[in-house]
């Protein structure tokens, strides 16, 4: 059998898997937007995951375990991502298939939560006029007035404002340092020095959206979905990180920019139910709280 053949049962499979756990989650009350199909957003990361390689240059369909290509294509299509919109991309850790959201992804998974009408982020650069007051505990954005030639002066920090159904508009506001404290912990070092103000926004929208996300009303299943792919960027010891593969797929996205359910299981490697919790093992998403980026 050529290596055609085997690409197309392999997808056919867990193309197939992937199907009849979503099917489930609907069932157990998941819905997507309107506007998505998941079918076609499959086939659009299959075409992508052909071109991702590990650190050796091996395909990631060849080194990553099913389970996990299975579990990263699922929180996709739960979040209503689709590559082809550059919304997400998918990096190899080890044997481990990772979905990672982009600046827009974020944006459009914070949409989907009900109490969503729009989101928003902005840098301040030296030079521009920013203001800002805590009213009754909340941060509320007063002014920011800048100039073009500003772009090119330094960061002093970044902002986002979640938008509300009522129109209350929620602030966040990070300073430089905490966003550089942000980025030391994320899992590429140097893409920020090449794309600083899209990855300044970035980090600013994860920071924003992890409270608001973790408050909504809205399915669990979707939240743990989120969570999932933003613990997905950070330094852990969970994972043999390969920084040059895992830079350069970012890269190509920077400048354009499992969830808690029944895994789908990989038949080769599914262990007992009573097998003890291993020391190393991935901590709930809902005890989510490292840094944003």
């Amino acid at each position: 059998m050529n290596s055609q053949n085997q690409l197309a049962i392999i997808q056919k499979d867990i193309t197939d898997d992937v199907n009849k756990s979503l099917t489930r989650l609907q069932d157990d009350g998941l819905v997507l937007p309107s506007n998505y199909n998941a079918s076609n957003a499959l086939k659009s990361a299959f075409f992508k995951l052909q071109e991702v390689r590990d650190k050796n240059g091996k395909p990631a369909l060849e080194v990553c375990s099913r389970e996990s290509i299975a579990n990263s294509l699922l929180d996709m299509v739960v979040q209503g991502l689709s590559p082809a919109k550059t919304q997400c991309y998918f990096i190899v850790y080890g044997n481990q298939l990772q979905l990672n959201r982009s600046y827009f992804g974020t944006q459009a998974v914070l949409k989907r939560l009900t109490n969503v009408k729009d989101i928003w982020s902005n840098v301040i650069f030296d030079g521009d006029v920013f203001d800002y007051e805590i009213v009754g505990g909340r941060e509320k954005l007063l002014k920011h007035e800048t100039k073009f030639q500003n772009r090119d002066n330094e960061i002093l920090g970044a902002y986002a404002v979640i938008k509300t159904i009522e129109d209350e508009e929620i602030l966040t506001v990070m300073t430089r340092k905490e966003i550089e404290t942000s980025w030391t912990q994320a899992k590429t070092k140097s893409v920020q020095n090449k794309f600083p103000q899209e990855m300044a926004k970035r980090t600013v929208i994860n920071r924003a959206a992890k409270s608001f996300i973790n408050t909504s009303d809205d399915s669990d299943l979707l939240v743990q979905a989120i969570n999932n792919s933003t613990e997905n960027e950070y330094d852990n010891e969970r994972v043999d990180v390969t920084p040059a593969e895992v830079q350069k797929q970012i890269e190509e996205n920077a400048n354009t920019e499992v969830i808690d359910i029944e895994p789908i299981p990989d038949p080769q490697t599914e262990q007992p139910e009573s097998q003890p919790t291993k020391k190393d093992e991935k901590p709930s998403v809902f005890e989510l709280d490292g840094p944003d980026f």
